[in-house]
């Protein structure tokens, strides 16, 4: 529930860095454990203000010095307090519920809402828990939501305050509106000369604008007919018009590393489209019809917000070749991602993932996987994994599995495995150590070991004595033989049993 420091870096450098806002220790006792570990209240002081902590502080106090700024912090105090007081209540509310799980108990209410004034098929209680359920994640997004506005808010003061200027300087302000605004001409002059040629009948097949400080995409570019490659990467676009739906012929859209909080639901109509890459932007979920859009062969949608994919994805993006959803806050990937027969490289590493799909051995082109980083939460894999027998690079660093499953040895073109930063017990460290070659030989000889202990059970079970042909064993037989018999003609006799067939010769005899 913590802001995560790779999706709101400056939240977190900020939180961490405001005492009276983190959760205090109980006093007293023997000094040395009294309550629960607090990540933004550190055992010995509150790192300062001005002095980066971690790695990833450095870096970022060394992208943004502004950070260090004291009227900075002040001024982000008011964001900072929104989301300490919504976290809280978090807390006590629970964990996220599972995205499938949302989905059933929404289908669940909108039913019984339909069915009001008749009779209900659903228990009253039942009912109530799907609704408590609908109502957790509503709480959720509004949390994310909560996030999203408060690193929006921290950007701009921090923008506001650039080289260790006063927030309250104005003359800085203004020159930095006013190079906005020579920006913002220029930019607008190349989309509007697009346009124009677009309008003119000339032919418009690719428009790139990367790094631009774009801030608007017109809806007149939905009407660009011939246009297959849009490359509008690493601006400042918040929205994608729903007139993108127009562009038939579009095969490649860019939107990287912008500031999008959605997409809409018109990019279903994209049926031509073969490469989409959303990365790093604010995405909180995928419109479900972005799984309409069946040529897709490549998606990326990494370094977002991500809680889950849509439900049915995998069962429409059959051709999908490549996947990257990484440094999301996934916490399961639906079952349908199963059907994805095409797939041949899927990275979901630093994610919440608590598993795989049962089935994840039917993506039989898969060759490529990563599931890195998903730290405490990822703790085994099913016992399907031994099918994906084109695996060729395998990354489980940084989880908590303790055992590889029995069919891994299965895999026998796998060529590179990282198994570091795992509590394995199975195969042991020592088998680990020594590298992918001697992991897939230990797993192999165990595979085989339990099919030929299968075996042999199954030999036994085969070869075992007949049953006794003592008088009163006979009788035993007899007795359970007469009593199955009379029990099924009670049943027939009494109808319980009878076919469409058997009603029809009783009419006849």
């Amino acid at each position: 529930m913590d802001p995560a420091p790779q999706a709101h870096p400056i939240l977190s450098y900020v939180l961490s860095r405001l005492p009276t806002l983190a959760k205090t220790r109980p006093a007293g006792g023997d000094g040395g454990g009294g309550g629960d570990f607090d990540i933004e209240q550190p055992p010995v002081h509150t790192p300062s203000p001005r002095t980066p902590s971690t790695a990833g502080e450095f870096e970022l106090v060394e992208r943004m010095p502004g950070l260090r700024h004291p009227s900075v912090l002040r001024a982000m105090t008011r964001a900072v307090a929104d989301v300490s007081a919504a976290r809280s209540a978090l807390q006590v509310l629970g964990p996220r519920p599972d995205h499938e799980l949302v989905d059933s108990s929404r289908a669940i209410v909108a039913a019984a809402d339909a069915e009001a004034g008749g009779s209900r098929r659903v228990p009253e209680g039942d009912l109530e828990a799907c609704r408590a359920v609908v109502r957790l994640e509503e709480t959720h997004d509004a949390y994310e939501a909560l996030l999203q506005e408060a690193e929006g808010r921290l950007e701009a003061v921090y923008r506001s305050a650039m080289e260790g200027k006063d927030l309250e300087e104005p003359d800085g302000r203004d020159e930095s509106a006013a190079a906005a605004a020579g920006d913002d001409a220029a930019v607008q002059e190349e989309v509007i000369a697009v346009l124009r040629q677009a309008e003119e009948g000339k032919p418009v097949e690719s428009f790139r604008l990367v790094d631009r400080q774009l801030r608007h995409l017109p809806e007149a570019f939905g009407r660009i007919q011939g246009l297959r490659v849009l490359d509008v990467s690493r601006n400042q676009l918040e929205v994608i018009p729903d007139a993108i739906g127009g562009l038939d012929h579009l095969e490649e859209l860019r939107l990287a590393s912008n500031a999008l909080i959605s997409l809409p639901d018109s990019i279903g109509l994209l049926l031509n489209l073969r490469i989409l890459n959303v990365g790093s932007n604010r995405l909180r979920s995928l419109p479900d019809s972005i799984s309409k859009c069946r040529s897709l062969i490549e998606l990326d949608a990494s370094y977002n917000g991500l809680a889950y994919l849509p439900t049915n994805i995998g069962y429409e993006l059959v051709n999908l070749r490549k996947l990257w959803v990484h440094m999301n806050k996934l916490r399961s990937l639906p079952s349908s991602i199963c059907e994805m027969r095409s797939l041949y490289l899927l990275d979901a590493h630093f994610n919440e993932l608590c598993g795989l799909p049962s089935a994840i051995g039917k993506l039989s082109s898969l060759e490529i996987l990563n599931l890195s980083s998903n730290f405490s939460d990822l703790k085994d894999l099913p016992a399907s994994f031994g099918d994906l027998l084109n695996l060729r690079e395998l990354d489980l660093s940084n989880n908590q599995i303790h055992a590889l499953p029995d069919s891994f040895g299965r895999l026998d073109k796998l060529e590179k495995l990282n198994l570091e930063q795992n509590p394995l017990s199975m195969p042991p460290m020592e088998i680990v150590s020594k590298g992918v070659d001697a992991v897939k030989e230990y797993m192999l000889q165990r595979w085989l070991d339990i099919l030929l202990e299968e075996e042999r059970k199954s030999i036994a079970a085969a070869e075992s004595p007949q049953a006794p042909t003592t008088p009163s064993a006979w009788l035993a037989r007899s007795v359970s033989w007469v009593s199955d018999v009379s029990g099924s003609l009670v049943g027939y006799l009494s109808g319980e049993n009878k076919t469409e067939k058997d009603a029809y010769l009783d009419q006849q005899y």
